[in-house]
């Protein structure tokens, strides 16, 4: 004789639909934050990661003033002119007097830095994501192992951030 299946509450049914609920909408506020976190890095680490072909050289900053810093641009790729003055948004890292590698932006005067502490800088919005999505993975979908480890590579990269810069 086989036994009878319990028959399904209407009750467990709302669970369930509440449970596949809360896990779809913190699912989509996680996949949000980090693509949010990618879009926003990917604008300046393009053209560091992707710099073949790129103008690439040294900016001398001479002056910074509301947020930006000009000087003048001398290339280290063969068959690019040197430039009087070029404009670099003011980074924490970024003095007047200092000599920085970097690449121009195509179609402008503005560069963004190069080499390791460009690239690294160039995430930190996606480290940030990292950050704030781990909270919604640890409270929202309740996997505490896949947040710390989010948190910690978040952490990592502004740590590695901060240290290059």
């Amino acid at each position: 004789m086989i036994p009878a299946m319990p028959a399904v509450t209407s009750r467990q049914s709302a669970q369930a639909a509440l449970r596949f609920g809360r896990l779809a909408a913190m699912g989509a506020v996680t996949l949000l934050i980090l693509v949010a976190g990618v879009w926003a890095s990917w604008g300046t680490a393009q053209h560091v990661m992707l710099g073949k072909g790129r103008e690439r050289g040294t900016l001398a900053v001479v002056s910074c003033a509301d947020g930006t810093c000009w000087g003048p641009f001398t290339p280290s790729s063969p068959g690019y002119r040197a430039r009087e003055r070029v404009s670099i948004g003011q980074e924490p890292a970024v003095r007047k007097g200092r000599t920085y590698t970097v690449t121009v932006k195509p179609d402008s005067d503005e560069v963004v830095r190069s080499g390791p502490a460009g690239l690294l800088y160039a995430w930190s919005p996606l480290a940030g994501a990292l950050l704030l999505a781990s909270v919604v993975v640890a409270g929202g979908l309740r996997l505490t192992r896949v947040a710390w480890v989010m948190a910690g590579a978040g952490l990592a990269l502004l740590t590695a951030a901060f240290v290059a810069l």
